[in-house]
């Protein structure tokens, strides 16, 4: 195995062209566990860790990018007002050691189902900037997920940030597992309101191939709630439009019966989960619009 460190992303771009079957190393955290228990073994290891540009995010008037390989932990302590919904996610990420390391460039390249950052992409909507030799593009972050464990990545490609736009609502994330700390998520469920748009939208994650938005339980919503006048009234959610919302979020999911759980359950906790974070930011935004919502941790 030959290990792969430039220092400049161009150089990085020009060691991927050169080495398609690189597999990429950011945080480490899912990579280095592949290749501990020997599931991996690529020819080519190609750290990004050493690339300055990778480390950093720009606050801009409507979205923050956020360079690939910027840790948990430092969205948590820097982003919550802007990004509270992706900090929320990034609380029930692992341990402290993995926060650190982690990163959300690091959890889009691993595609997993049961990624933590991928519903509050989702909610709160998100591009992926991804580059290579031949030029960068934007990827909307719904169509970057292709299958489990796998992404819309060329394979001359790499992320090199992502584009999230700034919370102007509450948002929420909520994440079933089996204890408190260090949990893979059963299923995981992110509400975002967006006020300026009068929209919601919502991230679901461990209940399906890939991470999904519930898209007809947004549109139920978004209707309801126009046609009740909510957003200017303040009117709270009565329980028949959260109880169909929630309906809509589980026939949202495609899951599996695994060993964390079984498919019925996941749905049941998407819906429960659905209801209550629903909940949590619709009261939220009543009582004057705080954009941090609740989040959630449960077995």
């Amino acid at each position: 195995m030959e290990f792969l460190r430039p220092a400049r992303w161009d150089e990085a771009l020009a060691a991927k062209a050169a080495h398609p079957t690189a597999v990429p190393l950011a945080g480490g955290t899912d990579v280095m566990v592949e290749l501990n228990f020997d599931r991996r073994r690529p020819d080519h290891l190609l750290d990004l860790g050493r690339i300055p540009e990778l480390h950093t995010w720009e606050t801009g008037p409507e979205t923050v990018r956020l360079g690939a390989c910027v840790p948990y932990a430092r969205i948590i302590e820097r982003l919550p007002g802007e990004l509270p919904g992706l900090a929320l996610a990034a609380r029930t990420v692992g341990s402290p050691q993995i926060r650190n390391r982690g990163s959300v460039g690091g959890n889009l390249g691993a595609a997993s189902p049961a990624g933590d950052a991928h519903p509050a992409l989702l909610a709160a909507g998100a591009e992926v900037e991804v580059a290579s030799v031949r030029g960068s593009r934007l990827i909307p972050v719904e169509e970057f997920y292709t299958g489990v464990k796998r992404n819309a990545l060329a394979d001359d490609e790499l992320i090199r940030a992502i584009h999230i736009r700034k919370a102007t609502g509450p948002q929420a994330f909520s994440k079933v597992g089996t204890r408190n700390a260090m949990v893979i998520a059963v299923c995981a469920f992110a509400i975002a309101l967006h006020p300026r748009t009068r929209t919601v939208r919502t991230g679901i994650g461990s209940a399906a191939p890939t991470p999904v938005r519930a898209r007809a339980a947004e549109d139920f919503l978004n209707a309801a709630l126009a046609e009740g006048g909510h957003w200017d009234g303040g009117r709270a959610v009565t329980p028949s439009i959260a109880g169909r919302f929630a309906e809509l979020c589980a026939a949202a999911c495609d899951p599996i019966d695994d060993v964390r759980g079984s498919t019925a359950y996941r749905r049941h906790a998407v819906s429960v989960m659905a209801r209550r974070t629903l909940g949590w930011t619709w009261e939220a935004f009543r009582e004057g619009g705080a954009i941090t919502g609740g989040g959630a941790q449960c077995a």
